[in-house]
């Protein structure tokens, strides 16, 4: 690990940018049961920096389960999700929400208007080697593809027990689509992230899942100190079109496909560094943030 960057103790956020911030925020308190814990406005030379744009934002903070969700509404607005983007093109960056009762949040979810299937044909149930867990991926109304995960048995011991109304219990992780496992593991263990789990997905209800055809993805789990909810890196060895290798240039931090993972560190980087936080990018252009613990 180099010097001037820290250990990651936990995963602290998921950072969406938006349009309509409180379109946004119904949408995700009616179709999973996100509690509203906030609204504030950011702005200022420091936040300027760290998104790399001039102008402020306006801020909801959600919280679902144990688990935190910001959206962002610039002032400056950028461009929308690029229409016809695919599960196996870099710019797909999504996070995984865990299920009690697929049937009853699919089915909840259904009542809500505004978002799009990924999956086709419904919940999939991946194979043992894929994992076991049943799955479906979609799009909010702006575009962020979003997942429900089920494990086996219709639970997991790690996440906490929801009500019967509420079969939405937290986020899992969030998954990036990438150009280069070996590069990518690299990058984000010299940041303190560590494999935890490796598989390879394929088979009709990979493909059925993504809506790629000919899927075949090499999954690879990353954690830090605190393993929930922990990043997976997903490399499509064979797809229906060649993934967007070089996105060109990587969405900025006002388009709606800008998904950044807040970070916080185990420690700060040095005492003049305390309460700092850093914007990052990954050798694919996926943008992440690294804070302090006291940031």
């Amino acid at each position: 690990m180099t010097a001037d960057v820290p250990s990651i103790e936990r995963i602290a956020c998921f950072s969406l940018t938006t349009a309509d911030a409180e379109g946004g925020a119904r949408f995700y308190e009616k179709a999973f049961g996100c509690r509203r814990l906030a609204k504030d406005r950011l702005g200022g030379p420091q936040f300027e920096q760290l998104m790399g744009l001039s102008g402020a934002a306006d801020r909801i903070t959600l919280g679902i389960g144990r688990q935190t969700i910001e959206l962002l509404q610039f002032d400056l607005s950028g461009d929308p999700y690029p229409s016809g983007s695919s599960a196996s093109d870099l710019v797909f960056q999504h996070f995984a929400i865990a299920v009690t009762d697929m049937h009853q949040a699919f089915q909840r979810l259904s009542t809500v208007a505004g978002w799009t299937p990924i999956s086709t044909g419904g919940p999939q149930r991946l194979p043992a080697s894929s994992g076991g867990v049943t799955a479906f991926k979609f799009r909010d109304p702006e575009g962020h593809p979003l997942e429900f995960l089920q494990f086996r048995g219709g639970g997991d011991s790690r996440w906490p027990a929801s009500s019967p109304h509420e079969p939405c219990v937290g986020i899992d992780h969030s998954a990036i689509t990438i150009s280069d496992t070996d590069a990518s593991v690299a990058y984000y263990e010299n940041i303190g992230l560590s494999v935890s789990a490796r598989s390879f997905n394929h088979g009709i209800e990979q493909e059925r899942l993504d809506d790629v055809q000919g899927a075949e993805v090499d999954v690879v789990a990353l954690t830090p100190v605190t393993c929930i909810p922990h990043l997976e890196l997903l490399c499509y060895r064979k797809a229906q079109r060649a993934p967007l290798v070089h996105p060109a240039p990587p969405p900025k931090a006002n388009d709606i496909a800008s998904t950044r993972v807040v970070y916080e560190a185990g420690r700060a980087w040095s005492a003049a560094d305390r309460g700092v936080t850093r914007a990052m990018r990954d050798p694919d252009g996926h943008a992440f943030v690294i804070a302090s613990p006291n940031a």
